[in-house]
């Protein structure tokens, strides 16, 4: 009986272990830093920004990611892919990596998702150790572009996906709190 115990409680484990690696971050964001630092402002408007992402993309449809209101307009699959790239010359910033971008296709959209929420979640990581987020600057811009350019841009692309997936007949979860980071009970 103590090996079946044992083995059970093993076999749990690992249930659990593999679960936590394989949730994608943001679906929560509830818990704070505690205190105030110019890194952990910065690095809460990240998660502010992936918070909103998680729940505009979560349970997108192939019909919601090939809606294009217009013939001029991008369709919600082309605004996530920029998404993506925006993230992804977030972390590159902020990691000071300064060679050439790799082009990357996805698989799926699930796959696109997760590594745009892992890249923001990489950000917010890197600045909430920051004590000084001049050390972000480099040779092109200080830090200061990286907040009204690409991170702005995520978040006004962001609003723009929660449109399209209304108009598309796919509705944001209307239980999803952006005050409080949480879903409402």
């Amino acid at each position: 009986m103590k090996k079946l115990t044992v083995l059970f409680v093993l076999l749990l484990s690992v249930t659990i272990f593999a679960q936590d690696e394989n949730e994608l971050p943001y679906s929560d964001i509830s818990i704070t830093p505690e205190t105030y630092t110019p890194g952990a402002v910065a690095a809460r408007m990240v998660d502010g920004l992936g918070f909103r992402y998680y729940w505009a993309t979560e349970g997108l449809t192939e019909t919601d990611l090939a809606y294009k209101p217009s013939e001029t307009g991008r369709t919600a699959n082309e605004n996530l892919d920029h998404l993506y790239g925006l993230s992804s010359f977030i972390l590159k910033t902020l990691l000071k990596d300064t060679g050439k971008t790799e082009e990357v296709e996805f698989v799926s959209f699930e796959e696109k998702r997760k590594a745009t929420l892992l890249n923001f979640k990489k950000a917010s990581d890197i600045l909430l150790k920051s004590k000084d987020l001049s050390e972000f600057d480099n040779n092109r811009f200080p830090f200061w572009n990286l907040i009204n350019g690409p991170i702005s841009d995520a978040l006004w692309h962001t609003g723009q996906i929660v449109l399209l997936r209304r108009a598309s007949g796919n509705p944001f979860n209307s239980n999803v709190s952006v005050f409080a980071g949480k879903l409402r009970d």
